[in-house]
């Protein structure tokens, strides 16, 4: 995708990619276990990742960057948030999936970071009291599977406050063939068929879109994106009637 800035303005008009659709591309899907040929993370190796962290932040509080579902459902007890932006750096669906909202027969995307531009999104402070279950759980969620405990790494964000070292979830280029750039009408097609029992990448990405849009954050390719995606979804629903 084009490594375009998330800015701070007003989206251009109502979402294409409406509530009406997405309830179209929900089904109810059985769980099919973890993603194939990839070793869910073992107990330990998720402790060992999260000492990982702790060391590195060291008396430090530690922040997260948010920009995708962890804006509007981080999951973990929020101890305070500011208005971020990640220069350097911008979201895009890349991330291949076959599970949670997806499946090996419509396999979907999901968001991560991706070199290049700007991003626009949140920092949200872990609570100092449950700091280290606070980041076990949020690792949990995002850190998934062995092969990509690289995925996580700090970077440095703008704040009203000053700026601030943020971890963040990224597209690691050690896992090429699972983060590789998509353009956005290769993209458009993935999201539009997968949904799994997480629900659909269609639905993850009108929440995206609505929540950046609430807070005055326009992606000019989430927001291409979702104008795609509900192209294709009104064509199948014409299909569908025929």
């Amino acid at each position: 995708m084009p490594k375009t800035p998330a800015a701070k303005a007003p989206a251009p008009a109502t979402m294409e990619l409406t509530p009406d659709l997405v309830v179209t591309t929900i089904r109810i899907v059985e769980d099919e276990g973890p993603e194939p040929n990839w070793n869910p993370i073992s107990p330990k190796q998720l402790d060992d990742l999260v000492s990982r962290i702790e060391e590195e932040a060291g008396d430090e509080e530690i922040w997260v960057f948010a920009y995708g579902s962890l804006m509007w459902n981080p999951g973990f007890e929020v101890a305070a948030s500011e208005e971020a932006v990640a220069h350097g750096w911008h979201r895009a669906f890349s991330l291949r999936i076959e599970r949670l909202r997806a499946t090996s027969d419509a396999p979907g995307l999901m968001l991560a970071l991706r070199p290049g531009g700007s991003c626009s999104g949140l920092v949200l402070k872990l609570p100092c009291t449950t700091k280290r279950e606070s980041l076990r759980t949020l690792l949990a969620r995002e850190i998934r599977y062995a092969e990509v405990c690289d995925m996580v790494r700090w970077v440095a964000v703008k704040t009203p406050t000053g700026v601030r070292r943020a971890l963040t979830f990224w597209a690691s280029g050690r896992q090429s063939p699972l983060t590789e750039k998509i353009p956005l009408e290769e993209a458009a097609g993935l999201i539009a068929q997968a949904c799994g029992p997480a629900g659909s990448c269609a639905e993850y990405l009108h929440r995206t879109v609505s929540d950046l849009a609430d807070r005055k954050i326009y992606d000019r390719n989430l927001w291409r994106l979702q104008q795609l995606v509900a192209a294709r979804l009104r064509a199948l629903h014409q299909l569908d009637r025929i």
